[in-house]
């Protein structure tokens, strides 16, 4: 929804300010449309539904992983393709007492910030798409609004489509109205390419977002075979800029690792990277690969024995639990296909 655009018709109609707080509380509810709203008047209800579209985005196609993924395909008001994804996880085990109760774990959305990307990473799919504009907070926020009005949500994390830190102004506009879904700061992450700007602008931020850091490589050559915006923010430049993150924040960076088979998996670039982490500022996540044609993903025993390298040396090393492999919903795979 475009709530400066709300406030708009609301002010022109004579309506009271209070009433662009009733119609967001509506909606960061879950409700599907102005009808739902039953404490504003009939007449206003209608004018809202003809002069302000519930939401920025028009929803094109889902698809739905076997393990209850949900990745969403939409276009813009200009016809951009925008992806978002929707990722549930189960509960821990419960007793036997308690069984037949539903179990209800995390649902956590991976938003986009850009139709496209400016940036060319080797690895990512939507690296491969035509650049096509940033994305609005109302469009990143109605992202999230799709899925709140299918249940509830508690976690986001803006690792989608584009850079979030090139859109920095937009994203964090969203991320101030996200509590209101259910999805608190500490819960929202923010992944980086390792863009310095947006990397030190959110340290000075007042919400606590996390930070996540896409690293793939512990050298510059590699990295930037990988990811060519390391030739304008080498590695020792990023890295400088998330520990000060983490001195102004007090929060762990994450270390986003996608394992490529024979790229970035041996032994002697685990020690490398072990090297170059400070365990007291970083955890590593391992992502197994989704292929995506350019690159295989790495075998379980070569991830295992890369995350035992960095165990061994200090470093918090966890692998991730690949959700929509078979959707195309996997890191590197966000791309809207014709």
């Amino acid at each position: 929804m475009d709530l400066a655009l709300l406030d708009d018709r609301l002010a022109a109609h004579g309506e009271p300010r209070f009433r662009a707080g009733q119609v967001w509380e509506w909606t960061a509810r879950g409700a599907g449309g102005y009808d739902e709203m039953t404490n504003l008047p009939a007449a206003l209800r209608e004018t809202l539904a003809a002069e302000v579209p519930f939401s920025t985005l028009t929803l094109e196609r889902e698809a739905h992983a076997r393990d209850g993924t949900v990745k969403a395909l939409f276009r813009t008001h200009d016809g951009r393709p925008v992806e978002a994804v929707l990722m549930r996880y189960t509960g821990p085990p419960q007793s036997r007492a308690k069984r037949a109760r539903p179990v209800v774990g995390r649902r956590s959305l991976c938003l986009s910030s850009q139709s496209g990307c400016p940036l060319t990473c080797t690895f990512c799919a939507t690296g491969t798409m035509k650049f096509g504009r940033n994305l609005t907070a109302a469009e990143i926020l109605d992202q999230a609004l799709h899925f709140r009005r299918v249940e509830r949500v508690d976690h986001a994390v803006f690792m989608g489509m584009g850079e979030p830190m090139m859109n920095l102004e937009a994203v964090l506009a969203a991320c101030e109205r996200l509590p209101d879904l259910g999805i608190t700061h500490r819960r929202t992450a923010i992944s980086t390419v390792g863009w310095i700007p947006g990397i030190d602008r959110l340290a000075a931020s007042p919400m606590p977002i996390r930070l996540a850091l896409s690293l793939h490589a512990a050298d510059d050559a590699l990295r930037s075979e990988i990811m060519p915006v390391n030739d304008r923010y080498p590695l020792a430049d990023v890295l400088a800029a998330c520990r000060r993150f983490h001195e102004a924040k007090r929060r762990l960076v994450f270390v986003e690792y996608v394992m490529l088979a024979g790229v970035n998996d041996r032994y002697e670039q685990a020690l490398a990277l072990a090297e170059v982490l400070d365990p007291k500022v970083f955890k590593v996540n391992l992502i197994p690969y989704n292929p995506t044609g350019m690159y295989q993903g790495s075998s379980r025993t070569a991830i295992d024995a890369f995350r035992a390298v960095l165990e061994e040396h200090g470093l918090r090393a966890t692998v991730r639990l690949t959700r929509g492999r078979d959707i195309d919903a996997a890191c590197g795979q966000l791309a809207a296909k014709a």
